[in-house]
């Protein structure tokens, strides 16, 4: 792959998963120090290695122009893997387009999700991490998000979720919300963690919902956020429900509400 940040590595990348997720044993697919422009990228499984750690020490760089995401509705995508563990590095979104284009009309896409995020806290509908689609232990360590929205969003059927070591600020903080299409800012991983709030909420949209079980928020500072630990349902009737849920050594700094 062309380290410039201009010359398209998405086949770089697809092929070096394939080799991975083929690979009967421990695995690591490396990006190293430089920009690689990736469009649309689907990590496909079930794979038969199950320990696959992709290591960035560069920046995978989606396109400038956010219509090039348009048809897809997100940028990079992991389904049906399991084993897998992404560290370092900075995934840049280039989002600024695509926040005036939500700023100044409703005529626009949702945009492309995307993983550490800084973004402006003025910037629309920009959730950091969206844990979704009856995922089962995630475990989100030592990650800063600075977002206009939720800095990670939890939704009903996920399981075994931990959070620790984790700093959110600007943002929303972290909530359970019902599934819906985000938009999502300019990713990095860093040792250290910044995010704007903590919450679960239960949206209640549909009657028939499954739940948030078994999460543990640990060691996790909130500056400058709307809200501090949150867990939020609807009052309506449905299935849904929240239980097993542990926030543990929050840090409020300059939290509207803790």
């Amino acid at each position: 792959a062309n380290p410039d940040g201009k010359t398209d590595s998405t086949k770089s990348l697809i092929s070096a998963w394939a080799v991975a997720c083929g690979w009967p044993r421990p695995t690591t697919i490396y990006v190293p120090p430089g920009r690689y422009l990736v469009q649309h990228v689907h990590f496909r499984g079930a794979c038969q290695n199950k320990v696959i750690t992709i290591r960035i020490d560069g920046t995978l760089v989606a396109p400038s122009d956010y219509n090039a995401l348009r048809s897809v509705g997100n940028w990079i995508l992991f389904e049906g893997v399991n084993g897998v563990t992404i560290s370092g590095g900075i995934l840049d979104g280039q989002g600024t387009g695509l926040w005036a284009s939500k700023a100044s009309s409703k005529l626009c896409p949702s945009g492309a999700t995307g993983v550490k995020v800084l973004a402006s806290g003025t910037s629309p509908n920009t959730d950091g991490i969206h844990v979704q689609l009856l995922s089962s232990g995630v475990i989100i360590l030592r990650s800063k998000i600075s977002t206009g929205d939720d800095c990670v969003s939890i939704v009903p059927g996920i399981a075994n979720l931990q959070i620790k070591n984790y700093f959110c600020g600007p943002g929303h903080g972290i909530r359970t919300v019902a599934l819906r299409k985000r938009s999502l800012p300019t990713v990095v991983v860093s040792p250290k963690t910044i995010c704007g709030f903590c919450s679960i909420r239960i949206l209640g949209k549909d009657l028939q919902e499954a739940g948030v079980q078994n999460v543990t928020i640990k060691a996790v500072t909130f500056k400058g956020t709307q809200n501090g630990v949150w867990i939020k349902p609807w009052g309506r009737p449905r299935s849904g429900f929240v239980q097993g849920v542990l926030f543990w050594h929050a840090v409020m700094i300059n939290v509207q509400n803790p």
